[in-house]
């Protein structure tokens, strides 16, 4: 009650409704059977897992597999709405590493609603992990350590497909383009990682995050490969990326080697990763392709 009360002075008696009905139900069943997900690699698994009837909503970045679409959006990971998740009843709220904002992840969690933060992180050795984690907050774990030792699996056999690469391609990753400029990424994201998974050589590895490069900065990167989400697109321009003034001397142009893919499935890194890593390196590497 006291929690609800200081609620309601601070954010006014819906909010507080909510954190009544949400303790109210966590105090009835310790098992999580209302579950929100958020965060799309998170909402995999579970799916992956068959937990698809327990996941009662998700978060605007979860969209695969096709079925989480009929579940109830809260909104982006990062921009919840504490009143939004806790009118649902839910008994967990799995969320990535990085969800908030912290104000909304605080009240949620001073409602009694237990909260399963799933580690951040792109490095691939961490995947089984993360899976693990994910298993074992809604008691799944003998089937979360099956799918875990997959994807391992996975991995190691794909590690070791690529050692017959000795010519690393020099990628370049644009997550979007406004007037004709690139927003690349470079180390410490999850493009760059993928890169290195699939074999590539990220031509931005000098730089950390994403940035927004100027055309003659992006003409100077001279990349093999030019990758992007499919929702990317030349804003205000016709014709193909690579026609583009920043692209069209570079070795990207004259192969037309430009790729797009899903950028869940590309950047999310969940179970699917092993599987987006191999088929990116397949456009990377022709001779790899299965």
């Amino acid at each position: 009650m006291m929690i609800a009360q200081i609620s309601a002075r601070l954010a006014g008696p819906a909010l507080a409704a909510c954190l009544l009905l949400a303790a109210a139900a966590h105090a009835e069943s310790s098992e999580p059977h209302r579950i929100v997900s958020v965060g799309g690699a998170t909402t995999e698994t579970l799916f992956e897992l068959g937990q698809a009837d327990r996941v009662i909503a998700r978060d605007s970045t979860s969209v695969y597999p096709q079925a989480v679409l009929a579940k109830p959006d809260v909104g982006y990971m990062r921009a919840l709405s504490a009143e939004g998740v806790l009118a649902l009843s839910p008994d967990l709220v799995l969320m990535e590493e990085g969800a908030g904002p912290p104000d909304a992840v605080s009240l949620i969690a001073q409602s009694g609603v237990r909260i399963v933060t799933v580690p951040a992180g792109y490095r691939s050795e961490s995947l089984p992990g993360k899976i693990r984690t994910i298993a074992a907050a809604v008691g799944q774990t003998a089937q979360g350590e099956v799918l875990a030792e997959g994807v391992a699996r996975k991995l190691a056999d794909f590690d070791r497909d690529l050692g017959s690469v000795t010519v690393r391609k020099r990628v370049l990753f644009i997550m979007s383009l406004a007037d004709g400029r690139p927003l690349a990424a470079g180390t410490g994201t999850a493009a760059d990682a993928m890169i290195r998974l699939a074999g590539g050589e990220n031509v931005l590895s000098a730089m950390s995050g994403y940035k927004t490069l100027s055309l003659e900065a992006a003409a100077a990167l001279q990349p093999d490969v030019i990758l992007l989400p499919d929702h990317a697109a030349p804003a205000g321009l016709t014709g193909d990326v690579l026609d583009m003034p920043a692209f069209a001397d570079t070795p990207a142009a004259r192969y037309r080697a430009l790729y797009r893919m899903d950028a869940l499935y590309l950047l999310g890194f969940g179970p699917r990763t092993p599987d987006a890593g191999r088929e990116l390196a397949g456009k990377l590497y022709p001779s790899l392709r299965q």
